[in-house]
């Protein structure tokens, strides 16, 4: 479904990722693993469009290297950043509608899958998003990016400053998504939540990949994790 072969990327003359080859199939949970710095946020900028890149990026059979983010998120292809950007003067259920896509497919999701994913964003639906809390925030974020009915979801780091009740929903979240038959790339660094949910691992370090495998043989690689992983 999505095919990364020999990426390069670069923030001006700063070369970032160094050929990296990963891929994503179809109904799958992938999760991209690695200390701050490695490159894992900019590989799913570049993925969308967000960063000078040069390799091949394919997202079911197209190459999308090249075009612009707007370009690519129609093809299918959805981003939750970690920044979450919502838009702070609207209010949460004016968030969702931003977020749906025109076209003549029956999406599979609507607004009160939402609601009732997370109920609180229901209570909060006429709120302007900018008072959110942190975790409020992150599941409009999730949900926002969902309504645009993405055949799969690239999302960065998702459970950062979130309290452990939030994370566990989180989980529960992704889990559904991969029950629709959505694929998603997380990108995490806490390894409970990463290695529970992923049916594989990829392990970055200085802009390469490091580990490719299962969350077992993650688990049972002790030289990997205190070399890339551990602080």
């Amino acid at each position: 479904m999505l095919e990364i072969r020999g990426l390069h990327a670069y923030y001006g003359k700063s070369h970032v990722l160094h050929g990296v080859d990963l891929h994503v199939q179809p109904g799958e949970i992938v999760s991209l693993l690695g200390r701050n710095g490695a490159g894992r946020s900019t590989l799913v900028k570049a993925a969308m469009g967000q960063v000078q890149a040069a390799g091949s990026i394919r997202f079911q059979g197209d190459e999308v290297l090249g075009l612009k983010a707007y370009q690519v998120a129609r093809k299918g292809l959805g981003y939750v950043p970690e920044s979450r950007d919502v838009f702070p003067t609207l209010t949460v259920e004016q968030n969702l509608l931003l977020g749906e896509k025109s076209g003549q497919r029956s999406p599979r999701w609507a607004l009160a899958d939402m609601y009732r994913m997370f109920p609180r964003l229901q209570e909060r639906r006429n709120v302007p998003a900018g008072v959110l809390s942190g975790g409020e925030q992150q599941m409009l974020t999730l949900c926002r990016t969902l309504m645009g009915d993405p055949d799969l979801i690239m999302i960065d780091e998702p459970t950062e400053g979130l309290a452990p009740k939030i994370v566990a929903l989180v989980a529960d979240y992704l889990q559904a998504l991969r029950n629709k038959g959505i694929s998603v790339l997380l990108v995490e660094q806490k390894l409970a939540i990463a290695l529970d949910i992923a049916q594989r691992v990829y392990v970055m370090g200085h802009g390469a990949i490091v580990f490719e495998g299962t969350p077992n043989q993650l688990r049972s690689d002790a030289s990997v994790r205190k070399e890339w992983l551990e602080v």
